[in-house]
């Protein structure tokens, strides 16, 4: 039996560790599903306090419970560790660390480098190597296959290397990682058959696709996608807000068409791992071979620029009561990136606050997930929401529709409200 033949059957038969890089928002849910199919799961994070936790069965992130880790560490299903020396144990090892974007726009893919590394240092054999981590098309032959290559070992017939990209949605209750199709591309066909045959006890339905690159592209192709409709909805926003027109109004009757028209909505800005940040990555890739992406640049421009239309509405809603911006009391409510999460990253709050901060506002939050963070210098607090803190304020500009909110007493007590989700209209005064 051919090695990889040997690998398929003994996915089969769950006989198979699995070693998981990252533990976060993308790697922990995917070590749980795996743990559920019956592999055994060995996670690495570089955070002791994260691994300490999960070994004490306790989860660090809102998608899964500390039910779950605890059931899975009873199981003898899952252990985390820091020692990257004890990735040697794995046989399959999915990489799922963040790939962030540098101060200039660029792809930052130094989490991945050092993954390989990690993993380089103790390959051998018979092990399979998937990259999860969205990034540029070409990363994972051209980064990865040639530091793994470089111990000796052959790619198709020593080890085995994919990509299929992560597709999380934070806080998402109907798709999680288990029933959200799950794209794979090898860099062989033996490559594709391996890395296929490891995640199918765990993942409802997998989507082949011929090449590694194909796979990265995948990923980038459906935030694409989402950041430029955003962005055509958004500057449709401004569009309405210029003509004094109601562009949610406009939005849901285009919405009764029932073929040719897909709905968006506008909003701050975008926020989150992947929408404000993977379109950016092709748009690398493509400088380099002479092309510019104008809709990516484009709508990257809408986007970014909605924190600044929404400060500027706030200033204007507050000139209209005789009140300057500066002195103003100001209630941010909500400054994860999208309702019902903890999830700070790339937020447009941080935008907002920053702005308003710069215009001289007194500004105070209030976000039932995120009790507090600094940034840009300032350390923030989540204040109580109450009818006494709602009147108390000048303005209240509403970032995130928590589900979990007031939102008629926030409408009934508030001043002044700039509503950037359109959350309040379904309530009465």
């Amino acid at each position: 039996m051919s090695l990889a033949n040997d690998l398929i059957a003994r996915a089969e038969r769950r006989d198979i560790t699995f070693g998981i890089v990252g533990l976060g928002y993308v790697g922990l849910p995917l070590a749980v599903e795996l743990g559920r199919a019956g592999f055994k799961v060995l996670g690495y994070d570089i955070s002791e306090k994260v691994c300490q936790g999960l070994n004490a069965g306790r989860s660090h992130i809102k998608d899964i419970s500390d039910a779950e880790v605890a059931e899975l560490r009873r199981d003898g299903r899952f252990e985390a560790t820091a020692d990257p020396l004890r990735l040697g144990e794995a046989d399959a090892i999915s990489i799922c660390v963040p790939t962030p974007l540098s101060k200039y726009k660029d792809p930052d893919v130094s989490f991945i480098v050092a993954a390989t590394e990690a993993i380089k240092a103790t390959l051998r054999r018979g092990q399979v190597i998937i990259l999860e981590s969205t990034t540029y098309p070409g990363t994972t032959r051209e980064i990865m296959l040639p530091a793994l290559e470089s111990t000796g070992l052959k790619v198709g017939e020593d080890f085995f290397l994919a990509f299929s990209p992560e597709r999380v949605d934070p806080g998402n209750p109907t798709y999680g990682t288990r029933n959200t199709p799950k794209v794979v591309g090898g860099i062989t066909r033996d490559c594709h058959r391996v890395a296929c045959a490891m995640y199918a006890p765990a993942i409802d339905t997998l989507v082949p696709v011929s090449t590694t690159e194909a796979a990265e592209l995948v990923k980038l192709l459906e935030n694409t996608f989402r950041s430029v409709n955003i962005g055509l909805v958004n500057e449709m926003a401004i569009v309405c807000d210029k003509l004094g027109v109601d562009v949610w109004e406009v939005i849901d009757a285009a919405a009764s068409k029932p073929f040719g028209f897909m709905k968006f909505t506008p909003g701050p800005g975008l926020g989150g791992h992947c929408i404000p940040v993977d379109p950016h990555y092709l748009a690398w890739k493509m400088r380099g071979l002479n092309y510019k992406t104008r809709f990516i640049d484009l709508a990257g421009e809408l986007n970014s620029e909605m924190p600044l239309f929404w400060v500027r509405k706030l200033m204007e809603e507050l000139n209209n009561h005789s009140k300057a911006i500066k002195g103003a009391k100001v209630l941010v409510i909500g400054v994860a990136y999208k309702k019902d999460i903890e999830d700070l990253r790339e937020s447009p709050a941080l935008d907002i606050l920053g702005l308003l901060h710069q215009y001289g506002a007194d500004v105070s939050y209030h976000d039932p997930y995120v009790a507090k963070f600094s940034e840009a210098g300032h350390d923030y607090a989540s204040v109580p929401l109450t009818e006494a803190s709602v009147a108390a304020a000048d303005a209240v500009l509403v970032v995130t529709d928590h589900s979990n909110i007031d939102w008629a007493m926030v409408k009934r007590a508030a001043k002044l409200a700039v509503d950037t989700r359109h959350v309040l209209a379904k309530y009465d005064a």
